[in-house]
């Protein structure tokens, strides 16, 4: 049987393993397999957020692992927010989340600090319609129904391209729903358009008879951010081991980008994807990232989404987003506005 006739059911186990740093329920899965172990040596331990696939399997596939003159405890969260609380609570010192997730939390006056940053391609961050869909652009959205993670970067996605074609979320019919539960509603036609992120694009795209309505590309910022709890920036050999941390992540970032079919077979492996579609997502956005300073420009992006969702009153308040921004990690890293890298023709 070809992948792309699986039932819906059948496409259910990726997703729920891969609810990703953009949005997600509120749970950190238990013990057992990755994600619940710890790494290196040492009198001092890191504890680290993480999701299925995540900062651990990256760090692991490209041998950033090894030698670690600290230990590093991994939890793994579901998605973003429950990472920022976990973080908030001081139960983890720092974790990768998308742009959207630390707007939330820092809204809800969470003790958070953003200390690093990458900027990926947006090709991924899509709305997504059938492919008998009368649906050609955007603006033919109004009165339709949209399935979206709440607090995730694909809502902002989907507040931007409803602006550029005129609208507003008042114009659509919105549905709070979790990858899993979206993709079911897709397959079965319960909601007209999905907005989501990669690897879910490149999923929907391969087995849920698929296509891209918009992309994300000139309207979001594509960044994504490592998120730390203000204690473990304030310990000094805490905030040596932070350093030492994201250096290991830029490293194998890096990596990353020059070996994307090893990478891809990693991820496939460690997440349940199919590798033709962890392929297409590394090359359409996960292996495009550049690790690049949290500076002004960043801030003031982060801003402009800080600003949307208050008007839009999707948070009890406006705030400045500088405020929950720790740059002492920029060093020489290049600016935030630094274009990702590409593999060529998007996919």
């Amino acid at each position: 049987m070809r992948a792309r006739h699986l039932a819906p059911a059948a496409l259910l186990l990726p997703f729920t393993l891969l609810l990703a740093a953009c949005g997600g329920s509120s749970r950190a899965e238990g013990g057992g397999g990755t994600g619940s172990g710890t790494d290196g040596k040492g009198s001092l331990t890191l504890n680290v957020g993480d999701q299925k696939g995540g900062s651990e399997a990256l760090l692991r596939a490209a041998g950033e692992l090894d030698d670690l003159p600290y230990k590093i405890k991994w939890s793994t969260f579901t998605s973003g927010p429950p990472l920022l609380e976990a973080v908030n609570a001081g139960a983890v010192d720092v974790g990768a989340v998308g742009n959207t997730p630390p707007v939330f939390a820092a809204a809800a006056k969470s003790k958070i600090k953003v200390i690093a940053g990458s900027h990926s391609r947006s090709d991924g961050e899509t709305i997504l319609v059938k492919k008998d869909s009368p649906l050609k652009r955007p603006a033919q959205l109004k009165g339709k129904s949209v399935a979206v993670a709440q607090g995730s970067s694909a809502h902002y996605q989907l507040v931007a391209s409803l602006k550029k074609a005129g609208l507003t979320t008042k114009d659509v019919t919105l549905n709070y729903l979790q990858p899993a539960d979206a993709l079911a509603a897709f397959t079965r036609g319960k909601v007209d358009a999905w907005a989501v992120w990669d690897p879910y694009t490149s999923q929907a795209l391969d087995q849920a008879d698929a296509q891209v309505l918009t992309t994300g590309q000139g309207l979001v910022n594509g960044l994504s951010f490592q998120v730390a709890a203000p204690a473990a920036l304030d310990d000094k050999k805490k905030s040596a081991a932070l350093k030492d941390y994201t250096d290991r992540l830029r490293r194998a970032q890096n990596w990353v980008f020059k070996h994307p079919d090893v990478w891809a077979k990693a991820w496939a492996k460690e997440t349940g994807l199919p590798e033709k579609v962890a392929l297409d997502a590394v090359k359409r956005t996960r292996g495009t990232a550049v690790a690049v300073a949290v500076d002004k420009a960043a801030i003031a992006s982060e801003q402009q989404i800080v600003d949307s969702f208050a008007a839009l009153k999707l948070i009890p308040r406006s705030f400045d987003f500088g405020e929950f921004v720790d740059p002492r990690f920029n060093g020489d890293l290049p600016p935030s506005g630094t274009a990702p890298r590409t593999y060529g023709k998007a996919h």
